[in-house]
């Protein structure tokens, strides 16, 4: 695509409104990427009630088995089309891709189970917020009967009212300074909603910040999907990439490994793992989304260990023997990290979506993919202060990532590096997990299967009902 018919380079720069296309092209990718991918998934799990978890768990398996398959024709078919036909034809196809998509989608507008929409969330939010700050001289009841909305005072013959159907919350025990937004202080006085919040508004901002401290611990994850991206694809580039004589492996294909991979496993995962799994925890999706999520993190740190042993290896044979090896040699570090990305990007969205109210299903979903933008400006700014402080410490002034040349560079102790960090990040992620606690509203409801186990989740949510009960008893 840049080599001249006389064999000469000619890459031009894009200027002007050439640019400014350009440019507008990129933002609206970006653009109709965040809109489309948090509400198509919440979209799909808005037609199951919130009480199946079976089906909302396979459902967001199939949903990721399907992103796994168009990320493996993008990185192979779509590569393939690009290298021989040219960009324009590549963009072309996609075009034509998501037009497909368009139409599928408006095909099944009919028989959509569609949620009103309820305005913004972000209103309510500050609400609480404002309300909160306003009222911070005043004490919180020790009965919380009393608070602005409460749902506390249910009698034992109106238990629907706890179901997640309803969009009451009940009240919880932590944040209780936020509390203090649903304290009246106006007696038979109609109060601004910027002064006294309802238990339901105070319980969603609740939800949110207790979910921050699980968003937060993915984001060392997603710092280790941008070096399989960036560094493991020059990695490649070192290495023999060969077939055959007429066949080579393009670097960036490597990322197509863990969706290769994906594919038999997460039909695998759905057909045997879950019942299996099921027999011993009594629960429908065989684990919890908490438990899903820990599991990927864990199995993510392995990813970086194959990948600095590698690089050691490769590095080591460059210099010593001037031996080139082959590609193949990095695919277990992509095939580790694809395994442990099933277990954590399902289980997050998962967790996210069974966690919120109706009307948050879409902004929680979306901080998923707010993870993997804080990830990738974390590696930035990993690569720039490792080379800042190596660079002082090194004899040679040089730091490990300084190069762009891996034989000079040390990417194999960057890649320790974040091998550690994953582990804290375990450590830390197990803390918050065992931190956090269910809204007695949101959790689901017991099924026959799960009735025999009674486990601690539903033992839990029983003691707060009963006490809830008992509150407004007395």
């Amino acid at each position: 695509m840049l080599t001249d018919t006389d064999g000469t380079q000619n890459c031009q720069e894009a200027k002007g409104y050439k640019a400014l296309i350009l440019y507008l092209a990129l933002y609206l990718v970006a653009l109709g990427s965040g809109c489309l991918k948090p509400n198509i998934i919440s979209h799909g799990a808005d037609q199951f009630k919130k009480q199946e978890s079976k089906k909302l768990s396979t459902y967001f398996n199939v949903a990721y088995f399907a992103f796994c398959m168009g990320q493996l024709i993008a990185l192979t078919l779509l590569v393939w089309v690009q290298t021989h036909s040219g960009m324009d034809i590549g963009f072309g196809v996609s075009a034509a891709a998501m037009a497909v998509g368009l139409i599928s989608l408006i095909f099944g507008i009919f028989v959509y189970r569609n949620k009103s929409p309820r305005g913004s969330i972000f209103t309510p939010i500050a609400q609480v917020f404002v309300a909160a700050i306003t009222k911070r001289k005043q004490i919180c009841p020790s009965n919380t009967y009393i608070l602005h909305g409460s749902q506390n005072n249910i009698a034992t013959n109106r238990v629907l009212a706890i179901s997640p159907n309803n969009r009451n919350l009940l009240h919880t025990e932590k944040f209780r300074f936020l509390d203090k937004a649903c304290i009246k202080v106006q007696d038979g006085a109609n109060e601004s909603p910027w002064k006294l919040c309802t238990v339901t508004q105070v319980e969603q901002v609740k939800i949110i910040m207790s979910v921050v401290p699980i968003f937060a611990c993915t984001i060392i994850f997603n710092t280790i999907l941008a070096q399989l991206q960036t560094f493991s694809v020059q990695q490649g580039s070192a290495m023999n990439n060969k077939i055959t004589n007429r066949f080579q492996i393009p670097p960036a294909s490597l990322q197509a490994i863990p969706y290769i991979l994906l594919i038999f496993v997460v039909p695998l995962y759905e057909i045997v793992f879950v019942p299996v799994a099921s027999k011993f925890t009594k629960k429908d999706s065989g684990i919890s989304p908490l438990q899903r999520v820990g599991v990927g993190l864990f199995v993510a740190t392995f990813s970086m260990v194959a990948a600095a042993l590698i690089e050691k290896k490769r590095r080591t044979a460059a210099l010593n023997s001037n031996q080139i090896l082959s590609i193949f040699w990095i695919a277990p570090q992509f095939l580790i990290f694809g395994l442990s990305e099933m277990f954590t990007a399902v289980g997050l969205i998962e967790f996210f979506y069974k966690q919120s109210l109706e009307g948050m299903q879409s902004f929680l979903t979306a901080m998923t993919y707010c993870s993997y933008s804080f990830g990738f400006y974390l590696s930035s700014l990993l690569v720039s202060l490792v080379n800042k402080i190596t660079s002082r410490t090194s004899s040679s002034a040089h730091g490990w990532l300084s190069d762009n040349d891996l034989n000079k560079d040390r990417l194999d102790l960057f890649y320790w590096l974040l091998a550690a960090l994953s582990l804290i990040n375990f450590f830390n992620y197990l803390f918050w997990s065992r931190w956090y606690s269910y809204n007695p509203s949101l959790s689901p409801t017991t099924t026959p299967h799960e009735s025999h186990g009674e486990d601690l989740e539903n033992q839990s949510l029983n003691n707060n009902i009963s006490k809830h009960i008992l509150r407004a008893d007395n």
